[in-house]
């Protein structure tokens, strides 16, 4: 038997028992970065931690986030399924999971009103400390962007930092949670506005009271 540097990449973290001749559908036509991240063993994987996640977010690396090798496969084949399913992950993230009518249009303001905005766990969070809890903030209304950076405007950042202060920063240390908008390269659902917020260690039934009790996707298929 050879070793498993010798495998093809998607018969990687596979039992030998279900290993595949030929490349899976979904894991076809990758980027190189996610053949390298889908070839490597899960053992040789190692999960950031808060201080290095910190890091990250503060120097706007967000490229740098990876998921864990059996994650990221999992993931791929999830959204394969949803684009076969349902035309496309937007549909299934409207639909199922945000029960948002199309097309998205806010009543009020930026953070005005509670039901122009809704907090789900990330359904696919990064190769993080399993005590970082990855949330995402959806929000109904556009969250204005520099046209020649693409990054957020003073203004749009501001009111994001004074929502997650109010939402998060009355319950969870000022030195255990941070925010982030992912650059649109980025994003793996371009059409509804978002945010991601991470939490180190939080009250479980503080995440369970600011979800409505959300499950995600990862720990349902």
């Amino acid at each position: 038997m050879g070793s498993v540097n010798t495998l093809p990449y998607w018969q990687v973290n596979v039992p030998e028992s279900e290993r595949t001749e030929e490349c899976p559908e979904f894991l076809r036509a990758l980027s190189a970065k996610d053949v390298g991240i889908i070839g490597t063993p899960d053992a040789a994987y190692q999960a950031a931690t808060w201080a290095e996640v910190q890091g990250i977010v503060a120097e706007n690396r967000l490229g740098a986030f990876r998921r864990v090798p059996s994650d990221l496969r999992r993931y791929l084949e999830h959204t394969w399924a949803l684009k076969r399913d349902y035309g496309s992950v937007m549909d299934f993230v409207l639909t199922r999971r945000l029960r948002w009518d199309a097309p998205v249009t806010p009543r009020g303001a930026p953070f005005e009103l509670d039901d122009d905005v809704k907090i789900l766990w990330n359904d696919w969070p990064y190769g993080i400390d399993t005590r970082i809890v990855h949330l995402v903030v959806w929000t109904k209304f556009e969250l204005a962007e520099d046209p020649v950076t693409t990054d957020l405007t003073d203004e749009a950042r501001a009111a994001i930092d004074g929502y997650v202060q109010k939402t998060f920063g009355s319950r969870v240390p000022r030195d255990r949670y941070i925010w982030f908008k992912n650059w649109r390269s980025l994003k793996s659902v371009q059409a509804v506005e978002h945010f991601h917020v991470m939490l180190f260690d939080p009250d479980p039934k503080f995440i369970d009271e600011i979800t409505n009790g959300d499950v995600p996707s990862c720990r349902k298929v």
